[in-house]
């Protein structure tokens, strides 16, 4: 068995360090990787930051659509984990490696297709998004660039999914550092003008040449970073030993399609439930302001970094439930579910304080403006309260998916966005004239609903479906 693999589901049933320790191997990397995803956001609205409000405006305007667009993409993901994760837990390699190849095809499919809508799309978006117009231009630039490499970002989506099922999350982890890499080499190059730069605690200058492009140069950078990322990962599941389609043909296998678009749709179904529910969600925020969708924009993206162990913890507990549906251990299953359950909730009750101490320094890094300052700390640490409830959701999700039972969480989350989130910020902006705080007291009450269905599936037993 190669470095960074693992094989749970065959670890001694009753040995808690056992599972703990393929808890944390699995968990660990994911987490890094999600840090380095998180990171070229973080990023580009950093660096561009620098040249005023409307150039982050401008990046951030269109960041709901990339959400709605990777929404389908990660779906196509999640079909593929949970019977690659069976068949990894079964010992059953054959079937494994045939999956990954009907993967590849997913791949060359819906990642060509993606190019196409969302290149054509990119100059009416901000529209739809009701950006405002002195920055609508530089953000159909920025849309058009960075969603043209399709192709690689899908494949670099799908196939680390399929590695991460297989075992492998060092692999993906060491491609999203890579990626980030060059991301921040090429954003320093690109955004800015020559300049010269005076080293610390040195009196020596030199120049540093610069294209000074802005928020087309930052759109370059993440482009090239990610085609990088993408023929990088395609390469890591070429040379896996457990799933690598090497050699098998590249045509529709109903005997796989079937069953993975069963499992897929339903999470497909959510991801555009609540992706297109972002979107009215973000669009009604525009609406109040500029200063209200920069302020907005640094929030989401400051948040999303305290969300990184949450969701890596989410990973590994689709990877081993899984693994263990497909040996059959419905004991090893509920085993592990009371041991995710608290690791989740502890980390998010670490990651929510920090988040609420840090809040004001993190809005300071993207934006001096201290309005934005103001209002984007407040929404932070009134989320920052919801965070371990919103863990619970997070990583019992996580387990429902690795079986295969997304029909539940579909219904859960497309309820949740669009009969609290949207139905609830609507009455707050558009009927009552309230503002930024209020919209965000909406997503929280969203979250702590999805917090109260998914204990009630924890404690009725139906995470597992019929199988546990």
């Amino acid at each position: 068995m190669k470095r960074g693999e693992m094989s749970p589901a065959r670890e001694r049933p009753g040995s808690r360090k056992a599972a703990a320790s393929a808890i944390i191997a699995l968990a660990w990397p994911t987490i890094i990787e999600q840090i380095m995803h998180t990171a070229v956001q973080y990023i580009d609205t950093a660096m561009v930051g620098a040249l005023g409000t409307e150039a982050t405006a401008a990046v951030g305007a269109t960041t709901t659509i990339g959400w709605l667009v990777f929404g389908i993409i990660s779906a196509i993901g999640v079909g593929f984990l949970a019977l690659i994760a069976r068949a990894c837990g079964a010992d059953d390699r054959a079937f494994a490696a045939k999956a990954a190849s009907q993967a590849v095809l997913a791949v060359l499919v819906c990642g060509s297709a993606a190019t196409v809508i969302c290149t054509s799309l990119s100059g009416v978006i901000p529209v739809w998004m009701r950006t405002d117009p002195a920055v609508r231009r530089q953000a159909s630039i920025y849309f058009f660039i960075i969603y043209l490499p399709m192709l690689p970002r899908t494949a670099s989506a799908v196939f680390g999914t399929v590695l991460r099922a297989a075992g492998d999350t060092k692999t993906p982890m060491k491609v999203g550092i890579s990626v980030n890499l060059i991301n921040v080499v090429l954003n320093y190059f690109l955004i800015f003008e020559t300049r010269t730069v005076t080293l610390p605690f040195a009196s020596k200058s030199f120049t540093v040449p610069g294209a000074g492009m802005g928020v087309t140069g930052a759109a370059i950078a993440s482009a090239i970073a990610f085609t990088w990322g993408g023929v990088l990962m395609t390469a890591a599941l070429y040379r896996n030993h457990k799933v690598s389609p090497r050699g098998l043909p590249l045509r529709p296998d109903m005997s796989i399609l079937r069953p993975c678009a069963a499992i897929a749709l339903p999470n497909m179904l959510q991801r555009v439930a609540t992706s297109t529910g972002y979107v009215v969600f973000s669009a009604m925020i525009n609406s109040l302001g500029g200063a209200a969708t920069a302020a907005h924009t640094i929030a989401i993206t400051v948040e999303s970094a305290f969300y990184i162990p949450a969701y890596g913890m989410q990973t590994a507990a689709s990877t081993l439930v899984g693994n263990a549906y497909g040996a059959g251990d419905r004991e090893r299953m509920k085993s592990l579910a009371a041991m995710f359950i608290p690791i989740e909730v502890g980390l998010m009750v670490l990651t929510g304080g920090a988040l609420f101490v840090s809040a004001p320094a993190l809005v300071g890094i993207f934006s001096k403006s201290g309005e934005i300052i103001a209002l984007g700390s407040t929404v932070l640490r009134m989320v920052a309260l919801s965070e371990p409830f919103y863990g619970v959701s997070i990583i019992t999700e996580g387990m429902m998916v690795g079986v295969g039972n997304t029909r539940l969480p579909f219904l859960f989350n497309a309820i949740c966005m669009w009969g609290v989130r949207i139905v609830g910020t609507f009455i707050c902006t558009r009927l009552l004239g309230l503002g930024l705080a209020a919209a965000w007291g909406c997503m929280i009450a969203h979250n702590m609903t999805l917090f109260v269905l998914y204990l009630i599936c924890l404690v009725t037993g139906r995470v597992f479906g019929r199988q546990a």
